[in-house]
């Protein structure tokens, strides 16, 4: 095509695009004032979209980025990805991710029978996001220890109960620490039959739920007296960059501290690695260094995050967060037939 019939054409595709999205009209009508074919008024929008001279953007909070869902899954080898925008406010970015993981639940099929959750901040937003009668007959089992002193909300209990009672179900807790002062406490324990008994079948739970946390001073760890601000100095020290279940792992996905992992009661991450379905809800810039070590380390089968977060586990300069994401992230399908 000569320069001059190139650049007739992008006018042309400029001028369906104006009468399409500004003027609503129709394309048998854009077709009749441009004189061309319907099927040209098509190929027109389609080549507007292709070349960024259109761009859509879907500003529902419960919208997703569906072609960084699909980049993940390709990438990393996910069964599946849910990435919601990311709202400039951090609070706000945290319920996003959550309710973005409630409605993964809700649709998420087959129904997951026994479902083993982890606790935490994020897990119980994504428990009280979560509509009553999401399922029926739900059951849930505690992956890990969670008994602590903190009286805010999202204790282990509190969270599986949640869960459990809004799909018409029971939930199984392990009343124990997440983490114990000494081994020998700690085994004691886990030899305990009901203990074991609630391991046991965590493990054989048709699908994981849980989240992380970063290895700074904002960790569920210390506000639940787990550890102490010089503890979490001395993970980092060993390389720590976040946990999972508890479980302190470095970045290229393994333990931070050999001893501290011995204490810590419930799941490992070998049954993350060869769970069917284990669902990682992650969110926050604080976030990105355990994320992108259980992503690439197969510590999750299912992600669910932001947008912000999605980039950065693909190496993709925020600094593009515009225009190429709402060119890019719409609907599936042809949004002009």
């Amino acid at each position: 095509m000569a320069p001059s019939d190139s650049a007739a054409t992008e006018l042309l595709a400029v001028r369906a695009a104006e009468l399409y999205y500004e003027e609503n009209k129709t394309q048998d009508e854009i077709g009749a004032i441009l004189r061309v074919t319907r099927w040209k008024v098509g190929r027109l929008l389609s080549q507007a979209r292709e070349r960024g001279i259109i761009r859509i953007e879907i500003v529902h909070p419960r919208a997703r980025r569906l072609a960084l869902e699909r980049e993940l899954s390709a990438r990393f080898g996910l069964k599946d990805a849910v990435v919601v925008p990311a709202p400039v406010d951090e609070v706000e970015l945290q319920a996003r991710v959550s309710e973005a993981a409630a409605d993964y639940l809700v649709s998420h099929r087959p129904i997951p029978r026994l479902l083993g959750v982890s606790w935490g901040r994020t897990l119980h937003q994504v428990a009280e996001a979560l509509p009553v009668g999401w399922s029926t007959g739900v059951n849930v089992v505690q992956l890990n220890g969670g008994v602590s002193l903190s009286k805010r909300p999202g204790t282990a209990a509190s969270t599986a109960v949640m869960i459990a009672q809004k799909a018409g179900g029971q939930a199984t807790l392990l009343p124990t620490p997440a983490i114990l002062e000494r081994l020998e406490t700690k085994k004691a324990i886990e030899g305990d039959r009901t203990v074991s008994g609630v391991i046991q079948m965590a493990r054989g739970a048709s699908a994981y739920l849980y989240s992380a946390g970063p290895a700074d001073v904002t960790s569920v760890h210390v506000d639940s007296g787990y550890l102490t601000t010089d503890d979490i100095e001395r993970l980092v020290e060993r390389g720590a960059v976040g946990d999972v279940i508890g479980r302190y792992i470095t970045a290229d996905g393994t333990i931070a501290d050999p001893e501290l992992d011995a204490r810590t009661l419930g799941l490992g991450l070998e049954e993350l690695r060869s769970a069917a379905t284990a669902i990682l809800v992650v969110g926050g810039e604080s976030k990105h260094p355990v994320a992108h070590a259980l992503v690439t380390h197969g510590l999750c089968s299912v992600l669910v995050t932001d947008e912000h977060t999605a980039r950065a586990l693909l190496g993709t300069d925020n600094s593009r967060l515009g225009a190429d994401s709402r060119l890019s992230d719409t609907n599936e399908g042809d949004p002009v037939s």
